[in-house]
């Protein structure tokens, strides 16, 4: 006997009920190991936790830090939307202009203030009012993206490892880095030729999952997107690295451009877990810098700005966006 509707909707609702409260659960674990660690750093000088943080952040150059951050926000909104712009013309709309992309993918920013997934929707709602594309066809594009992001941080942090091997032996204290991350690098690039095959109808010829909308930007990709997709998204990744590189060491925390190309794409992949606050990405920095735990503090305070700076970018180009999505609907695929 089939469940009702009604009772399998109330099973969702309480796993996303239980999901959260985990999710919050080990964030607040998080915190609080960042916390302990900042403490034991500030009672070795003779301070509370509060006062060690604030001599920390008053020590920094704040005016360099702002003219190095608000360039490179603006520089990761173009590329973002240039790659985009790029996937989208090759999986789902050819005619799509750059221009009618910026404020679609500007608006995005201001939306995942409250969720990424509300975020992803725009351009699949774009797609779907100025280009009569299907949403699941829209959204597969954004899934080979978030892909080939996940892909191309593996792929700068493994050169980081290859470049300097002794920064992953120093940083594995805590964890066993030196083992964990060549592991996952071996299984990347392993799974990479198996996955392009299996989409391009070479492995398991009667699987019938390739044939699915919501992954139709796989099936129409060729190793030559991959590859591309991976190039144009490149100088956003390495910016980033020369971004917090010049950043921490304005908040006097010695690094090298060496120890930044290996550790920061592995932070931001633990950023992308589902936690709040990012708080996967707190305890990464923390264990990655050992002497220096108030790093954790210093991660909030970059990625705050990142995402409020990307928003203003957003409510600037709101009144475009809007024209774009519920004013000239009928003017379809000339915009």
């Amino acid at each position: 006997m089939s469940e009702s509707p009604d009772t399998v909707s109330r099973g969702r609702q309480w796993r996303g009920y239980v999901f959260r409260a985990i999710t919050w659960m080990v964030a607040i674990a998080c915190f609080y190991y960042v916390y302990t660690r900042i403490e034991a750093a500030a009672a070795r000088d003779g301070l509370t936790a509060i006062e060690y943080l604030v001599v920390f952040f008053a020590g920094a150059n704040w005016t360099l830090w702002l003219a190095v951050m608000v360039p490179y926000s603006v520089f990761f909104f173009l590329v973002d939307a240039h790659v985009t712009w790029r996937v989208v013309r090759w999986f789902n709309a050819p005619d799509l202009k750059f221009t009618s992309v910026l404020p679609i993918r500007a608006s995005a920013y201001v939306l995942s203030l409250v969720s990424e997934q509300v975020g992803k929707g725009a351009m699949s709602l774009y797609l779907l009012k100025r280009h009569r594309v299907a949403g699941w066809q829209a959204l597969s594009s954004m899934i080979f993206l978030g892909l080939l992001e996940i892909y191309q941080l593996l792929m700068f942090s493994a050169g980081g490892v290859l470049l300097d091997f002794g920064v992953v032996v120093d940083a594995s204290s805590l964890l066993p880095l030196d083992v964990i991350l060549p592991a996952v690098f071996v299984f990347a690039a392993v799974y990479l030729p198996i996955h392009i095959a299996y989409f391009r109808g070479v492995l398991f010829k009667e699987s019938k999952l390739r044939d699915k909308s919501l992954l139709v930007a796989f099936r129409r990709a060729r190793p030559i997107h991959y590859l591309l997709t991976v190039l144009f998204k490149a100088p956003n990744l390495l910016g980033a690295v020369v971004v917090y590189t010049v950043a921490l060491q304005l908040f006097q925390v010695e690094v090298s451009l060496g120890q930044m190309l290996a550790f920061l794409p592995v932070i931001f992949l633990a950023a992308a877990l589902p936690l709040p606050f990012h708080a996967g990405a707190l305890v990464l920095w923390t264990v990655l810098f050992p002497d220096y735990p108030e790093v954790g503090a210093f991660s909030l305070v970059m990625h705050t700005f990142f995402v409020l700076f990307n928003a203003l970018i957003g409510v600037l180009f709101l009144p475009r966006a809007n024209k774009e999505l519920f004013v000239n609907e009928e003017a379809g695929t000339s915009a």
